[in-house]
């Protein structure tokens, strides 16, 4: 196991600390993740990196390493050193399923523990949630654009290393059919894919030579790269050497919808009817809508989808909104500063659905669940309980059905580029247990 106790900051242990020594450690407290607003334009959130997440939390122990680095560097003192040594998170988590749609104020995740043993997981899951459920929006949209066409993630060159995995997880969540990130392969069961870049090309004496290559080392079913240089020429090149048979050919640059009509017409000249047409060249939702009326088959985005295209963080905050007071019963708190007051009191929430099946309305109970009209359905799950995982579809296969599933029950509106509010508003509703 490796320990994932110090992907925090300072000053949750600096909190810690102050708390033992106050004595208000252990009162019992809840703690949710939301969003106060959706990023500028968007429409929905989704939910995503909550399996990853519950393993991280599982592996949230200061062992001796930690424990030495934090003395070395006088974080804190012996007391909270000895805390943290026996340090196990103990409490209950529920939340929104991954891969299940969210709007401003949705619950996504409820923490109820001990003060002690909740704060210190506040940075763990904001760095996890935040990430990864800002590249599965930029997916879903992008999914939404290409409709039945599939996309492949491929954006591993374009950030951190362990980003890149975690984003093609969370890109397969949303919708996108492969990555050609390796380790999200193994790590999570993404199926991968690709074939070669331009440096296969130029290493080569000539494209004829190339491609010859390629076909006889990986089948005549391969995508053959055709914008080295002349992509007329390659594209005759290709179908010479690999037949009708060919899989696909590439396009990486220039006019991709002026591009792809034209060697979508000389294939089909050169008896290449069903070989198919990848377009790449740092696309996003927009210019994956923009190619919709062209003869493509599938889009390789990069840039755009790891950086949740222009979103990249989802704007998730952790707050503390019940706590117990000395007398050991729950008390709604919040903050009420300007620009980023929350509601206090530990929450439920339920999605509002019409006859037909639309969704209508996010509907979130304040201190007690709220009335369901017989057509809404429940959004909190169970995670964890006592400190261990009792969720049970935490597989991405499952967290991939349930967005599918959750997308689709949007009035259409949630599905424009063009900047709005959010597809369904947020209501409150107040009551006591």
């Amino acid at each position: 196991m490796t320990s994932t106790a110090l992907l925090t900051d300072h000053y949750e242990l600096t909190m810690l600390q102050a708390a033992l020594r106050s004595g208000a450690a252990e009162r019992r407290c809840v703690f949710e993740v939301f969003a106060r607003r959706l990023p500028e334009g968007r429409r929905y959130g989704v939910v995503a990196g909550t399996g990853r997440l519950l393993e991280a939390i599982r592996d949230f122990r200061f062992g001796e390493a930690e424990l030495a680095s934090l003395r070395e560097a006088h974080v804190v003192d012996e007391q909270t050193l000895d805390f943290l040594a026996g340090y196990r998170f103990t409490g209950d988590i529920a939340g929104y399923p991954e891969g299940e749609c969210f709007f401003p104020g949705s619950p996504l995740m409820v923490v109820e523990a001990c003060f002690a043993e909740g704060v210190l997981l506040e940075t763990l899951i904001l760095s996890v949630l935040n990430h990864d459920a800002a590249v599965a929006a930029a997916a879903s949209r992008m999914i939404c654009a290409a409709g039945s066409r599939p996309c492949l993630e491929m954006g591993s060159r374009r950030t951190h290393e362990q980003a890149a995995v975690a984003a093609a997880r969370a890109a397969y969540v949303a919708g996108f059919a492969a990555t050609s990130n390796l380790e999200a392969g193994r790590r999570y069961g993404v199926p991968t894919a690709g074939t070669s870049a331009h440096a296969f090309t130029l290493l080569h004496d000539d494209e004829r030579t190339a491609f010859e290559a390629q076909v006889a080392s990986l089948g005549k079913e391969t995508t053959l790269l055709v914008d080295t240089y002349d992509v007329t020429a390659a594209v005759q090149t290709a179908v010479e050497v690999a037949g009708p048979e060919l899989g696909a050919v590439r396009l990486d640059s220039g006019d991709l919808l002026t591009q792809a009509a034209e060697v979508r017409a000389q294939l089909d000249a050169l008896g290449a009817r069903d070989t198919r047409i990848v377009v790449t060249s740092d696309l996003d939702e927009y210019a994956i809508a923009a190619l919709a009326a062209a003869p493509v088959d599938s889009y390789g985005v990069g840039t755009s989808l790891v950086t949740g295209s222009g979103a990249p963080t989802a704007g998730l905050v952790y707050k503390l909104v019940s706590r117990a007071d000395a007398g050991g019963t729950l008390v709604d708190v919040a903050k009420k500063s300007k620009d980023k007051a929350s509601v206090g009191g530990r929450k439920w929430a339920l999605r509002r659905l019409g006859a037909d099946g639309v969704a209508e309305a996010e509907v979130i109970g304040v201190g007690a669940r709220p009335v369901d009209d017989g057509d809404d359905r429940p959004l909190l799950v169970e995670l964890m309980r006592d400190g261990e995982v009792v969720a049970t579809d935490l597989d991405l296969a499952s967290a991939r059905r349930r967005h599918e599933r959750s997308r689709a029950e949007l009035p259409p509106r949630a599905h424009q580029l063009s900047r709005g509010e959010p597809a369904i508003p947020t209501v409150y509703e107040t009551g006591r247990p």
